[in-house]
């Protein structure tokens, strides 16, 4: 089972006019010398649960967001995807799918309205998570972006049971809905066949349960079940053991028999496929897709992971991709977890090039898009422990910030006056967790990731993946910035400006 931190109630905000500063956007360079890039290509807090995919000239990805909206982003290149924007393409309301979107997987498929993109993803109620159902939207055209509409939960389980992480397949010309479900104290996976793409013509089959221990590590786990086919032969991959253990990992099926509705037809590998690699800093490597390279000749896998064995199933997972190669008898061979500092070769017909993010030698105002207030060093005090808060523009040094990479597309976040950096308090993990200014430590609670969304940015640590957020929304000067669970708002959007 998957577990969230608390989310708070979302207080009503008052929108203030921000100061005509000048925005800075980060836009893409003309080219790269060389096709290269480095993982992650999302980070928090929309990095966990990914779905990638290749089309008409673009990558696209989503993740899981754990709040009421689905996401996307897209770029031309995998080294631009780390800072390519977020766009909201549907947010649940009670009566509509919402809360704690999980899982997105998209598929373009024909249907009685033609061809069209279809994103499901898993949602429940705002209390995490035994409400979670499988959902579907439905793209207006064929664009992956959208718009979309909401076209209902899919009935997958007797007595609306249970159902999450669900895929499409197509098998002998026919669609398929596989998902995770529950029978006693197994979560299983299971397939339904489906009679277009946003209803199944009955319930789900379970086709697969934990049998090994492999599977059984902090709790007896099949999820995430996602199809790969390749000359003639047909995989079912799957994320095993619970992802709150560095153990969280591959499986594989392999569809040996001629009816995909029978457990009888699937052969289960003894053995996993890809798994933890303390060597290469990469815990729990789970929940995965598969994407075609640009000019078709190489398939990829995108996944999440994290860096410690101390984190679990929130927000510090981070997407990465890893080329698959493939074994003598035809079986993918998806080798070791890349280190974060390792440079990979892009994708065959990737044409390279990046974003240009945030200059090291230029100083940034960080401004609410809420309230136009700037991130401030409370009484631009210099010692170790300073805490941080929002304040008016006064102009000065103490609401001035330089952004220095340092791997893996983290920054460290370094005040202009007293040039000690931001810091996550006690390297804590809840949501309020403080933050203040400390002197360099070249730890992971000082660095910080930036995703671009609705004109700003969200801001997230990756010790703990939580944001930055003007607490309780309030617009005052001296409110107090600290850190929580992404929550969609733009209490918690930033923007860079000189």
């Amino acid at each position: 089972m998957r577990r969230i931190r608390p989310l708070r109630a979302l207080l009503v905000t008052l929108l203030m006019t921000a100061p005509a500063y000048v925005a800075v956007a980060f836009n893409p360079l003309s080219s790269d010398a060389a096709v290269g890039f480095t993982n992650p290509v999302a980070s928090a807090p929309y990095g966990a649960d990914p779905w990638m995919g290749f089309d008409n000239g673009y990558y696209y990805l989503a993740a899981t967001t754990w709040n009421n909206q689905v996401v996307i982003k897209k770029a031309k290149s995998v080294a631009a995807l780390p800072g390519a924007t977020e766009t909201v393409v549907h947010t649940g309301t009670a009566a509509a799918s919402c809360c704690n979107v999980w899982a997105p997987s998209m598929h373009k498929l024909a249907g009685p309205n033609g061809t069209r993109w279809y994103l499901y993803y898993s949602a429940g109620t705002a209390a995490c998570c035994d409400g979670q159902r499988s959902f579907v939207l439905e793209s207006a055209g064929t664009d992956p972006m959208g718009p979309y509409t909401f076209k209902g939960q899919l009935d997958l389980q007797a007595n609306n049971g249970w159902a999450i992480d669900g895929s499409v397949a197509t098998i002998g010309g026919k669609n398929y809905f596989l998902y995770s479900s529950w029978v006693g104290d197994l979560q299983s996976l299971f397939i339904a066949p489906m009679s277009n793409p946003w209803t199944v013509s009955a319930h789900g089959t379970r086709i697969s349960y934990p049998t090994y221990d492999w599977e059984k590590q902090g709790g007896n786990t099949e999820e995430g079940p996602y199809i790969l086919q390749r000359n003639g032969q047909t995989f079912l991959t799957f994320s095993a053991s619970s992802c709150n253990t560095p153990d969280y990992k591959l499986g594989m099926l392999t569809l040996t028999g001629s009816n995909p509705l029978s457990a009888a037809s699937w052969t289960k590998k003894s053995t996993p496929i890809f798994q933890r690699s303390d060597t290469n800093g990469v815990y729990g490597p789970g929940h995965h897709s598969f994407f075609t390279s640009p000019d078709g000749t190489e398939t990829w896998m995108a996944y999440h992971a994290n860096d410690t064995a101390a984190q679990g199933c929130g927000a510090t997972r981070t997407t990465r991709i890893k080329k698959v190669n493939f074994n003598s008898d035809g079986t993918p061979s998806l080798g070791t977890p890349d280190k974060l500092t390792t440079t990979l070769t892009a994708p065959s017909g990737d044409p390279g090039g990046g974003v240009s993010f945030p200059v090291a030698t230029t100083r940034y105002r960080v401004v609410n898009q809420a309230t136009g207030k700037l991130l401030d060093a409370k009484n631009c005090a210099v010692t170790d422990g300073t805490g941080i808060q929002q304040w008016s523009s006064l102009g000065n040094a103490c609401q001035q910030w330089t952004f220095t990479k340092t791997t893996g597309n983290y920054y460290r976040i370094t005040n202009a006056n007293s040039g000690t950096v931001l810091d996550s308090v006690n390297c804590g993990t809840a949501n309020g967790t403080a933050l203040n200014l400390w002197s360099s430590l070249g730890n992971a609670c000082q660095e910080w990731s930036l995703t671009p969304i609705n004109g700003g940015y969200l801001i997230a640590n990756r010790g703990n993946g939580l944001v930055l957020d003007v607490t309780n929304c309030g617009t005052a000067d001296g409110v107090a910035v600290r850190q929580w669970a992404s929550l969609g708002n733009a209490c918690q959007q930033w923007n860079l400006t000189t």
